[in-house]
């Protein structure tokens, strides 16, 4: 088959299978499989497919058609220009994500020293870390499998880095327990914490419900179970005048912005996603500091 028969194959697989871009995924399955671009398959559509690409194309068509995640089929996600590696044990990097990245970017200064709870793949920490200049990451997640991923994911940036760029090291547990005793407060915190409620997570698409980690989905019963948690710790952790930057669901930024101002932050501001939805909550931290207290 040539380039343009192999897509029409995978579109009517995908199709029938209820993906909703089936035409895109055959397309951009074809190019991971031959490596090909987009502008070859418009210029070049009798160009000929191989047996062995035929074959291997046709693997992962039905493994799409079971709703495995086209990231997963790949291995590599796209995320604030960058690639990440991703599997089952992580959160696939969301476009949505990348405000809070470009939020953060306003504010975060060079050398600050980031924690970021929850960190998944990595991709909110590596990506500030990346753009920003001589800034050290702590990155936080319960899963060690998690973890292997973002080392995986820090390690490859490591390798390309740009003069400036700075340090990122990783701790396994549950959030502020994680750290090194002697941890030093940070400048800032983010965090793309669990937030869909329990009871909501049956219902969500396939694609998520079945191959995304329900460890990296569930918020508890009311989905704010680990703002909460990383709210009333964030005090302890953040230097006076420090910022905290949340991801959010869609309609959490009242309860969250409410928990953040019970904790006596300030200026706490809500972002929209390029969807017009509430998307990022961000905040200062204004404790007082004692008097004999030099902290920056």
């Amino acid at each position: 088959m040539n380039y343009s028969d192999t897509i029409q194959f995978g579109t009517r697989i995908l199709e029938a299978a209820g993906i909703s871009e089936a035409a895109l995924d055959a397309r951009l399955l074809l190019e991971f499989v031959t490596g090909c671009t987009y502008a070859d398959v418009l210029t070049y559509p009798d160009t000929e497919v191989s047996g062995e690409q035929a074959a291997l194309y046709e693997k992962y068509i039905h493994e799409r058609a079971s709703h495995v995640p086209y990231s997963h089929i790949t291995g590599i996600c796209e995320f604030m220009g960058l690639e990440f590696f991703v599997n089952e044990h992580v959160l696939i990097p969301r476009q949505d994500s990348e405000c809070l990245v470009e939020e953060a970017m306003r504010y975060v200064f060079d050398g600050s020293e980031i924690l970021d709870l929850c960190t998944g793949s990595g991709c909110l920490l590596i990506s500030l870390v990346h753009y920003k200049n001589n800034c050290h990451g702590v990155g936080v997640d319960i899963s060690e499998e998690a973890l292997a991923v973002a080392r995986r994911n820090a390690d490859v940036r490591k390798e390309h880095a740009q003069p400036g760029e700075g340090d990122i090291e990783f701790y396994a547990g549950d959030l502020y327990e994680a750290l090194p005793k002697e941890t030093t407060n940070f400048d800032v915190i983010i965090s793309n914490p669990p937030y869909i409620r329990s009871g909501v997570i049956p219902t969500l698409m396939p694609e998520v419900r079945d191959h995304e980690p329900v460890i990296a989905l569930d918020g508890g019963p009311d989905g704010l179970e680990f703002y909460r948690r990383i709210i009333d710790g964030a005090g302890s952790y953040l230097r006076r005048e420090g910022l905290i930057f949340l991801e959010i669901g869609y309609d959490q930024a009242e309860a969250v912005t409410e928990l953040l101002a019970d904790k006596g932050f300030t200026d706490i501001n809500v972002v929209k996603d390029f969807s017009g939805n509430d998307r990022v909550v961000f905040a200062r931290h204004a404790r007082k500091i004692k008097p004999d207290s030099c902290e920056g």
